[in-house]
């Protein structure tokens, strides 16, 4: 399309407030402009085609034959234009709301409030991914990740949601009464990892401990680890405001509480740009949500 043909798109709108109300002031209001920049758009529209589309009649506006011939033309396209949009932000609205988040946050945090949520919001449908994978954020797609890290994820937004570092954990059944002083210590226990990451190579190599034999990992989904590091059958790293409770019943035992995840925590991240509704009341519930656990 050669859009050097047209004139401007706000020139055409004016154009056809001025012919549906027949008036430069009520063109006005419609447009939310006065009614002296209405008249200057349609002006710079006569100038473009060479034409006189409306002239004064009594205190309102009539149009020209020429006139009368573009109204036609425009209003039948603006219509087309309106009823696509309207169809695509009707689409937009009932698309479900796609939301990944890592498995632990998953059943550690947002399962045990989610029908909170349902409850307040049972217009909007929800698809929830536990996944340890991470998803690329692409229109139409994922609407909101629910991260770990830093909070450095390029071309993307993210607002820190909950602060919590990584820490080495193990069950005090499994520990006992051993003194675990040295990173390299922790190769003598088994370890549990959930699918998809690699806490343990990371978190090795940022202690300078290079293992000298194959490591006894199993790797499980999220909500198993968990459990799994309860009834004493590993250690691992996890995020520590999971396991706050545990710890301080003695359940388990921070063993480390240092390394590269120090300072992160879990982050809501988005893409730039306009969020569609059912997305702006789902971070608004979860701001609430984190409002009342900070105040409890």
């Amino acid at each position: 399309m050669d859009w050097r043909s047209l004139p401007s798109l706000s020139s055409l709108r004016a154009f056809v407030a001025v012919a549906e109300n027949k008036s430069l002031s009520g063109a006005g209001r419609e447009l939310n402009v006065t009614h002296a920049a209405v008249s200057q758009q349609v002006r710079a529209l006569e100038s473009f085609l060479g034409r006189q589309l409306a002239t004064r009649e009594g205190r309102g506006v009539a149009l020209t034959p020429e006139g009368a011939q573009l109204y036609n033309g425009l209003s039948q396209g603006f219509e087309t234009i309106l009823e696509t949009v309207e169809e695509l932000r009707q689409d937009d609205v009932v698309r479900p709301l796609n939301i990944t988040m890592t498995p632990s946050f998953a059943v550690s945090w947002l399962m045990p409030r989610i029908n909170d949520f349902r409850h307040k919001h049972p217009e909007i449908e929800l698809m929830l991914n536990p996944a340890a994978d991470v998803v690329e954020l692409k229109p139409g797609g994922v609407d909101l990740a629910i991260r770990f890290g830093k909070g450095n994820w390029p071309k993307l937004e993210s607002e820190l949601f909950v602060a919590t570092n990584f820490v080495v954990v193990g069950a005090s059944s499994l520990i006992g009464d051993r003194k675990v002083t040295k990173p390299g210590d922790i190769l003598d226990y088994p370890w549990l990892q959930e699918y998809g990451t690699n806490e343990l190579t990371i978190w090795l190599e940022s202690q300078g401990v290079v293992p000298t034999g194959k490591l006894n990992i199993t790797h499980l989904p999220g909500y198993m680890v968990l459990e799994g590091l309860r009834r004493g059958e590993g250690i691992s790293a996890t995020a520590k405001v999971f396991i706050e409770a545990d710890i301080a019943a003695g359940n388990l035992q921070v063993l480390f509480e240092d390394g590269i995840y120090t300072g992160a925590g879990y982050h809501l991240v988005t893409r730039p740009g306009i969020k569609r509704p059912p997305l702006k009341a789902f971070i608004k519930w979860l701001r609430e949500m984190k409002e009342e656990q900070t105040v409890s």
